[in-house]
Order: C-alpha cells, then structure tokens, then sequence
C-alpha cells in the first residue's frame, strides 16, 4: 500500500487506518515512485498479478518473451483488490463483497512540508552564492520556435508501444538526475545506441545559428539538402530557419511520468516527436513543456526513413495561427509534400512552444 503523499500517510496513521491495513498483512509504504518504476512487489514470472499502481515493465513488472519471461498484469480499481485479496485471490469485484465501506473525513496537514522543506521565499539572501556539487549543472539555454523548422530523423522506433523506461532507462542513470546534459548520454541507449551521436552530429548546425556563424560548415550534409529546399523556398535561410532533429515511434510515452524523457531530447536538440498516437497525455504534455512539437501522422503511413531530412515552412506561423494540419516535406531530390497534426493544444501550451520551452515561458510571463 503507497499513500499518495506524506499527509496522507500520516492522516492514516492518526486515524488507525495503517494498523488495521498491517494487521491484515499488508504491507504500507512511504509515498514515492516506487510502484511506477517497480521497486519491490514483482510479479512471478509465468503468473496474474492485479494491482492500482501502473503497468508491466521488461525485467521488472512485465513480459520479455525473448529471455523467457511473461508476466501478466491487470490495472484494478484499489477496492476490487482488496476484495480479492480478502477473498484469497479469487478475482472479486468490490460491489460483490459484502462490506460496509468508510470514507473518514481528511484533514491536510500542512506542517509536514513547512517542517521538512525550506522555503526561501521573502528570506533567501541574493548575496550568497548558491553551492553546486561537480554533478549538478544548469539547464542549456533554448531558442526559440523559428520561423521555418528542417529536421533530421535520428531514430525510427516500431515497436507497439515505447515506455519512458525505454526513452530514458532509470538504474544508473539516476545519479544524473541534476546533470541534463550528462543524463542525456544515455537517451535510447536501451533501444538505439546510436541516436545520441545522430542528434548531437545535427544540433551542431543549430549552436552555429547561436552563434552567428554558418551551419552549413559545421554540418556540410546540410548543403545538398538547403539547395532542394530553395527550389521551392528561396527565403529559407540565415534569420529564419531552426534544425534539429526528430525521432519517430509508434506509441511513445506509456509508463512513468518521467519528464526526463522528453527533456533529454530537447538538450540533444530534439524539436519534435511523430507519432501514430501518445500513451500518455503526460509524455505528450512534457513534450509540449520542453518546447517539443507533438505531431501525429495517421498509421500505415510513413513517408520517411531514419536518416531522412524534413523541412517545415512556417512552422511558428501554424502555432500561433492554432493550425492542426501541418503540410511537412521530405527532402531527397525533390520536396515530398505529407500532413501531420498537431492535436488538440491550449494557448498557453502554444506560448510554451512559441518560447521554446516552460523555463523560457516563465522568465517573460
């Protein structure tokens, strides 16, 4: 059992909730990520397990049929679990037990934070400088939505499903958890060793913009693809262009609300997702919070390959105008005209991409 914050645990203390819980065998733990990402409480290999908390992951809570493992597992409603367990396993909905079920009053206490975290705000002292470990390092600065958009596809993902576990692995990357850069490195290391070497190789046209100086020259595969861009935009260039690059998945984003698995895109100098569809609205709202667009294209089709270049004139002009169909072309020896779509997006997600990112809309709001 994981309360879901530190008041309520302590609400379940005081009104004896915990010890009726562990008397029963339960076992009740402090609120953390834990279920999430599967710490503890593994199902059996080759076994049902029902549970509240979320999905099935590779080596932990789930199926890697490959190594011979498959582990089924049913999201239920925390009631029905509990009448299961009450009913020694056999799979019992809540409204067939016969229980008269509480709902005690809560009462938040929020002496718990204003004891356990120091909050600077009116008392913090401008004059002292703040004290950084070796590992902890600031966010990279972000630019933001330009005029037009040519991105490189650096990584093709047709698994039905991609979790975030996949997109950014947890275990030893966590001690870069205060080092977005460092953490970065090891983006798609589970799924696509090479993406990391793609998207840097492509966001060094993008520092040059940064900085004021050719593109072209720090990444001369641009070159080529510029020319057949100008047949149809000429005045696609120098002030108004953006690169970066993209990756493609089926369904990205199930699992762990990680926001990381989008940010270390964006640090790469990732400045879109496509997608058939997001498993979560989480993943596809921290694509949007890092400045990330999230395009869907229909299933079945797929008008580019790994290593493609796509150019998107008026990319900023579409956000700001609320555009869902956005016309994206395939660079190669001509422009290959597609439609993506842009979803459902509220203004003040528009602004966030517009800027470039949350941290971006925050400074100027």
């Amino acid at each position: 059992v994981y309360p879901a914050s530190t008041p309520i645990y302590m609400e379940l203390v005081k009104n004896g909730a915990v010890a009726s819980l562990m008397a029963t065998g339960a076992i009740v733990k402090t609120a953390f990520c834990g279920p999430c990402f599967g710490a503890g409480d593994t199902p059996a290999n080759n076994a049902f397990s029902i549970r509240h908390s979320t999905r099935n992951f590779p080596n932990r809570e789930g199926s890697k049929i490959q190594n011979g493992q498959i582990s089924s597992v049913a999201l239920m409603d925390a009631r029905s679990i509990a009448a299961t367990a009450a009913n020694k396993g056999y799979l019992t909905a809540a409204t067939d037990m016969d229980v008269n079920y509480t709902k005690p009053k809560y009462f938040f206490d929020s002496r718990i934070y204003a004891n356990r975290v120091f909050d600077s705000h009116g008392v913090a002292d401008p004059d002292v400088e703040i004290k950084l470990g070796p590992n902890i390092k600031d966010w990279p600065a972000m630019s933001a939505l330009p005029q037009n958009m040519l991105l490189k596809v650096v990584s093709e993902i047709h698994d039905p499903v991609t979790t975030t576990d996949e997109l950014i692995p947890s275990g030893e990357t966590s001690s870069f958890r205060s080092n977005p850069l460092g953490l970065a490195e090891f983006t798609l290391s589970r799924k696509d060793p090479a993406y990391v070497g793609r998207a840097k190789e492509v966001q060094k046209a993008q520092k040059a913009i940064e900085a004021n100086t050719c593109p072209l020259e720090v990444l001369p595969e641009m070159k080529p693809v510029m020319e057949v861009v100008h047949t149809m935009f000429p005045e696609a260039g120098e002030g108004n262009l953006g690169v970066g690059s993209t990756i493609f998945a089926v369904k990205p984003g199930d699992g762990s609300a990680r926001e990381q698995a989008a940010s270390c895109q964006k640090v790469l100098g990732g400045w879109a997702n496509i997608a058939n569809e997001y498993a979560t609205k989480r993943y596809r709202s921290n694509l949007i919070n890092w400045g990330m667009l999230p395009f869907i294209i229909p299933e079945g089709e797929l008008p580019f390959a790994n290593g493609d270049y796509l150019f998107i004139p008026d990319i900023r002009k579409a956000v700001e105008e609320k555009a869902d169909a956005i016309t994206v072309y395939k660079v190669g020896d001509t422009l290959v005209p597609f439609t993506v779509t842009l979803g459902e997006l509220t203004d003040e997600e528009r602004e966030i991409i517009l800027k470039g990112c949350l941290i971006n809309y925050n400074r100027v709001s």
